[in-house]
């Protein structure tokens, strides 16, 4: 059998393994209730255990275009239609024809199906599976995963006491039937992938596949990462770019005050304040709503549904919270994540790789842009070491604290000060509130960056209040602040920099009030412009060779993490930029 050839008649199959999101099936009465396994585990199983296990016990589910189109194409068996009678005593019916959308289980063997079409054939059923795509060229007409998930079905209903000797795939391009018969080797095959699927929640997660056609068109393929994971290891090669390098979808920020978002079919609309405007669904990621922007409740719940955050946000640009739904079941990652939190050995090697990272990456910036870095680049160098070697969290927050001092001792020599005038100006970090413009840009790009890592962190499964380096706080995203670490200098200090030196952000752009200083409506616009632009931009992963943007790259890290932390990895690869 030839890997590209099942990989394109398999991945993304819209028919089969993945056109529906995760599932759990439960049968039983009482409390001793046992957790079945839908057939589709079993196709995704004998296709790639790992994407079974990331599937089944992690909870994960990711659509691309082969899943939705496998939707579409399912919708007229989903649908249902017809009733499946009791089988007489011998197995046999009488009198059916046509019944879609069958929902069985076996609890003997510990599975549940819905079979997409059952009919009689000669008294016996004959379970139908629809496969978006076309009939493979090979000498059983189909794939063994396509080939065990039909068997499966009809083990279902031999279970529920009727006969079933074969079973149909309808490959809907082809607009064609292949005949699998439940011969002796295909009922092995089928209980072995039984035994090994109901085997993965108490085993290790099983290790990426190497250098498969398979992985480019699964859509787990962003969070299974099987070229990362392996050059993480060590192994040879280089990882392939198996995501896009952007994302499509991408954020939409309110505020005008009075403004109200809703919800008009597939798109949100923002009304209010004279202006009215929609956007698709399908292209917002999210939604980040500043000072007194009101949402609606049929709003908030289509949004919750559809997996797009809401972000909020004081007029100021004060990160308050989120509002969100329920989109990750991964509990495994964040029982690893309070389990090594809970270590401080372990706590500790985490937190001297995001202190290290950062300090490497200021000076990276300082080298850059300053136009006489010298005298920081070693003080910054030898902070670096000094984290790597810091024996306790509180000497490691010292070396934090120096080598930031040392940092925006020279911050604004970064900045074109004959061009922009002396208005920016650093005399040392302040916040809360900020008493200078370049304090209050910097507030305000640290608070976009800790929504977007708090996001991603969600998105990924971790609980964003558990941290290594930040230790537990009512309301303070420590996880979210401790990846941030790293990115600080070559995300939000970077675009502080580009957007005082490009003059996109102006001295007019900022209003006072009493000490403290803030950006107005248009400042805080032309800022979040330049803040999207940097989120965008495509860089050149340090460790993995491709480019793809920030945005991504957060979403990358954060994996690679869960990974670590998940005893995959040995360590976290740090984000560095040379």
């Amino acid at each position: 059998m030839a890997d590209d050839e099942e990989a394109r008649a398999l991945a993304g199959d819209g028919g089969g393994p993945r056109k529906m999101g995760p599932a759990v099936a439960r049968s039983g009465a009482g409390d001793e209730r046992a957790e079945t396994i839908p057939v589709r585990i079993l196709n995704e199983y004998v296709y790639c255990p790992r994407l079974a296990y990331l599937e089944w016990v992690q909870g994960e589910w990711a659509d691309n275009a082969d899943t939705e189109e496998g939707r579409l194409r399912h919708r007229a068996v989903d649908a249902g239609g017809g009733r499946l009678e009791a089988p007489e005593p011998e197995g046999l019916l009488e009198g059916v024809g046509q019944v879609r959308s069958v929902h069985l289980s076996a609890p003997a063997f510990g599975i549940t199906t819905r079979i997409d079409l059952v009919e009689v054939e000669d008294g016996a059923v004959v379970p139908i599976d629809y496969k978006r795509g076309r009939v493979p060229d090979i000498p059983d007409g189909a794939w063994p995963p396509e080939r065990v998930q039909v068997c499966a079905q009809g083990l279902v209903l031999r279970a529920n006491g009727y006969r079933s000797d074969h079973g149909f795939l309808y490959f809907v391009e082809s607009k064609r039937r292949v005949r699998v018969d439940f011969d002796e080797a295909l009922v092995a095959a089928t209980h072995e992938a039984i035994e090994g699927a109901r085997r993965l929640p108490v085993e290790e997660i099983p290790p990426p596949l190497v250098d498969s056609p398979k992985c480019p068109r699964c859509s787990l393929v962003g969070i299974c990462l099987p070229d990362e994971v392996q050059a993480s290891r060590g192994a040879d090669g280089e990882p392939r770019l198996l995501v896009p390098a952007r994302d499509d979808a991408l954020p939409l920020y309110v505020q005008m005050h009075g403004q109200r978002v809703g919800v008009r079919g597939e798109e949100i609309v923002v009304a209010g304040g004279g202006e009215k405007h929609a956007v698709r669904m399908l292209d917002t990621s999210q939604i980040c709503l500043f000072g007194n922007v009101q949402v609606s409740a049929p709003a908030v719940k289509t949004l919750c549904e559809r997996d797009i955050a809401v972000a909020w946000f004081s007029q100021g640009g004060w990160f308050y919270g989120l509002t969100r739904g329920m989109a990750t079941k991964n509990v495994h990652l964040r029982i690893a994540q309070h389990r090594v939190a809970a270590q401080p050995e372990r706590a500790l090697l985490l937190a001297r790789t995001f202190i290290r990272s950062k300090i490497r990456n200021a000076r990276t910036l300082l080298r850059r842009n300053h136009p006489d870095p010298d005298r920081a680049l070693d003080a910054l160098k030898a902070q670096a070491r000094a984290a790597e070697r810091a024996a306790s969290l509180p000497t490691l927050l010292g070396v934090e604290g120096t080598a930031a001092r040392d940092y925006f001792a020279i911050f604004d020599g970064m900045l074109k000060q004959d061009e922009v005038g002396g208005d920016f100006k650093l005399d040392g970090r302040n916040r809360r509130p900020p008493t200078d413009p370049l304090n209050a840009l910097l507030s305000f790009a640290y608070a976009l960056l800790t929504k977007d890592w708090t996001l991603t962190l969600y998105a990924v499964g971790f609980d964003p209040f558990v941290g290594f380096l930040h230790q537990p706080r009512h309301g303070r995203p420590a996880l979210a602040l401790d990846l941030m670490e790293e990115f600080r200098p070559i995300i939000a200090d970077s675009v502080v920099v580009t957007a005082v030196n490009n003059r996109v952000v102006r001295p007019e752009h900022f209003v006072r009030c009493g000490p403290a200083v803030n950006l107005n409506k248009a400042g805080r616009a032309a800022f979040i412009k330049a803040y999207e632009r940097r989120m965008d931009e495509l860089v050149t992963h340090p460790v993995f060779g491709y480019r793809i943007s920030y945005r991504r790259v957060l979403e990358v890290q954060a994996r690679l993490l869960g990974r670590h932390l998940e005893g995959e990895l040995d360590a976290y690869p740090a984000f560095e930029t040379r």
